[in-house]
């Protein structure tokens, strides 16, 4: 288990108790909302539309034909796909055999699937046979000569030697173990940056909470048309509300491809989507093609979410003029908490605030390095555990040990305050203070006053090693003058009263930002960049 049984047992029971947990699995929850809206839209994908009772019966029929194949309870499968009914079947399709899918992203490569494989050991292995043009069966190839765990590779579709998850024999079947609830459902995977996958195990009981707790935050009724442009491998788009928490309360998923604007657009007015979940690099993308677009239809979205990465306020208030929406900003990460701003929030905190937990028994705390509290509205480490956050990282026990205090708290490494109003503000990393000449430079900080340098559209910061002064502090600026110099700069933080130790000592200019996975500036390879 991922952590002691008799622990485990201990906590489980307590948020059972506490009618937190249902007992109901992932898969039963789909079933039990079927029964309530079987005749409603559950699902679309470009011009194929699934009731729920279409998408039940397609789970239960996948379920039996990849049981007979030989997966069964407790093994472990990476599912690779993009936003697809696939995904959804696929993976319902698993938890009702009690089977685990490992959500990889559709941009992993053979680097990062080779270290998953290797620390999950799965059976089988499902993708599409190629998307967006790259060949997932060439990277299956050298997937399975180097690991012999994997009996199956199957495709959403015909390919060249594998076996089409949509021929499956579809005969009713009798599981050997039905699930618990107290199982683990999936795995997620960390969206760090260090190259070494963690894998974040879900138990049905506490996810299926933490997507009904998010939807109900968010406003999610029946009538909800819920836009997915993010992949829903990420716990975001998947589940706070996302997917899940979409299905859950009767609304209608709607997949979209990709996050571009030519995609979504014509999809938000195909469908009246009413709520969407994004990143702020891609509001900034929406907002500058909204600038362009006299044609843009978003009537029907009434709520934007947006999450994974600090929004500035500038940038929220554009947003909410452009869309002519709610704006709820949101905080929270697949190993456990999710934060939100509610729907009556006044602008100024939807604009500057990520939020409260969506659940009355989570815990948060703010400590110093010491662990101890901060004094209210000073800023520290976020630690937090509560219903739906996990208990462990995947046969990972050092990196445990590290990661909980010594009364259960999960230390997310981000650094955080609380409001008078009890929302919380987040202020990047705490391991991403730059130690300059013993000043600590936060870089979310010095970004955002290099936001408002006219002609800045966007700034990244980051420590580089330096013989002087122990790490140098670098800004890549994204800019219509690319003129403008560190003197500039200087006579900007002059003016603006800022501490002159927070100002950059090396400017760079770049046409954007690499990405990471979850769609934050990719920090790592501008490091990389920087150095050259």
């Amino acid at each position: 288990m991922i952590t002691s049984q008799v622990r485990f047992e201990h906590i489980a029971r307590r948020y059972e108790q506490l009618g937190y947990w249902e007992p109901l699995t992932l898969g039963e929850q789909l079933k039990m909302a079927a029964q309530k809206y079987q005749r409603q839209v559950a699902v679309v994908e470009d011009n194929t539309r699934l009731t729920y009772a279409e998408l039940d019966l397609a789970v239960d029929r996948l379920a039996a034909g990849l049981f007979r194949l030989g997966i069964h309870s407790g093994d472990n499968v990476v599912v690779q796909l993009p936003n697809s009914i696939a995904f959804i079947t696929v993976c319902f399709a698993l938890f009702r055999i009690g089977a685990r899918p490992i959500l990889a992203l559709p941009s992993h490569r053979e680097a990062e699937l080779d270290a998953i494989f290797q620390l999950a050991e799965p059976v089988a292995y499902v993708i599409p046979p190629s998307f967006l043009g790259f060949d997932y069966e060439k990277t299956a190839d050298f997937l399975m000569t180097r690991h012999s765990s994997v009996k199956f590779l199957i495709t959403d579709g015909q390919g060249r030697k594998s076996i089409d998850l949509n021929q499956l024999p579809a005969a009713p079947v009798a599981f050997e173990r039905p699930p618990s609830h107290k199982d683990i459902a999936l795995f997620l995977l960390s969206g760090g940056t260090t190259g070494t996958p963690k894998l974040i195990p879900k138990i049905h009981a506490a996810y299926a909470y933490n997507a009904k707790a998010t939807a109900k935050r968010c406003g999610l009724t029946d009538r909800s048309v819920y836009l997915a442009v993010l992949s829903i491998a990420h716990d975001y788009p998947l589940c706070c509300p996302g997917i899940l928490g979409t299905l859950f309360t009767g609304g209608t998923a709607v997949l979209c491809k990709t996050a571009s604007y030519e995609e979504a657009f014509p999809l938000i007015a195909r469908e009246r989507v009413t709520i969407t979940a994004i990143v702020p690099a891609i509001a900034a993308v929406w907002l500058e093609a909204l600038a362009e677009d006299e044609t843009a239809e978003a009537a029907s979205l009434e709520v934007v979410l947006v999450g994974a990465a600090k929004l500035e306020k500038e940038t929220a208030k554009q947003l909410i003029a452009g869309l002519g929406c709610k704006l709820q900003q949101g905080y929270g990460l697949g190993e456990g908490i999710t934060c939100f701003t509610s729907l009556d929030d006044d602008e100024e905190i939807a604009c500057s605030c990520q939020g409260r937990p969506v659940s009355p028994a989570d815990e948060i705390k703010i400590v110093d390095e010491n662990g101890d509290e901060v004094p209210a509205g000073e800023f520290g480490e976020l630690i937090e555990r509560g219903p739906y956050t996990f208990l462990g990282y995947y046969k990972a026990p050092e990196l445990n040990r590290q990661c909980f205090t010594a009364d259960g708290f999960f230390r997310t490494g981000d650094r955080a305050r609380l409001t008078p109003a009890g929302n919380i503000q987040i202020e990047g990393r705490i391991r991403e203070q730059i130690n300059r000449a013993g000043e600590n430079v936060v870089p979310a900080e010095t970004e955002t006053y290099l936001r408002k340098y006219k002609g800045v559209k966007d700034a990244a910061v980051l420590g580089l090693p330096d013989e002087n002064l122990g790490e140098r502090t670098c800004a890549f600026l994204i800019a219509d003058n690319r003129t403008i110099t560190l003197a500039d700069i200087g006579k900007f933080f002059r003016e603006l009263g800022i501490a002159q130790y927070k100002m950059p000592d090396q400017i760079e200019f770049i046409d954007s930002f690499p990405l990471t996975n979850v769609g934050k500036v990719d920090k790592k390879k501008l490091r990389a960049m920087a150095r050259q």
